[in-house]
């Protein structure tokens, strides 16, 4: 067995051999995963509108009985998508109001505020849920601007 010096450290070569093959098994994982998420070929897209990855925090305030002034509560969720139509995001709690708030962060962390008819909500596996909703009109962001 031969000796081979990795980060000051000895180890068999065997050990060595043993971790390229379990890099590459990693390395193939991954890369199942991440095609997975962009799959190749044709996309067949439902929605009249394009959608885009937004992994962004984003606050959602609850509206008062008019529907468009700012209410009391407001919780942080977990975007998903973005389209010029409306939001997906995630979030840990069930929702209790169907008009909300939304007020995303743009470029230079000012917020721009949409009402938001939420208009689906599922749970998922991972014990949070999924929701989303279109824009109904642009409105002052309660988080300021």
């Amino acid at each position: 067995m031969f000796m081979t010096e990795t980060r000051g450290r000895l180890a068999a070569t065997s050990d060595l051999a043993l971790r390229s093959t379990s890099s590459e098994g990693i390395r193939r994982q991954v890369w199942s995963l991440l095609a997975g998420l962009c799959p190749q070929g044709p996309l067949i897209e439902r929605r009249a509108a394009q959608r885009f990855a937004y992994p962004q925090l984003l606050y959602l305030t609850t509206t008062l009985a008019d529907g468009c002034s700012p209410g009391s509560q407001t919780l942080v969720v977990v975007g998903k998508t973005l389209s010029e139509g409306g939001l997906g995001f995630f979030h840990r709690e069930p929702l209790a109001e169907r008009l909300v708030i939304a007020s995303l962060p743009n470029y230079e962390y000012r917020y721009v505020g949409f009402l938001l008819d939420i208009t689906w909500c599922r749970f998922t596996t991972l014990g949070w849920y999924e929701s989303g909703g279109r824009f109904l009109e642009v409105v002052p962001s309660p988080m300021g601007s």
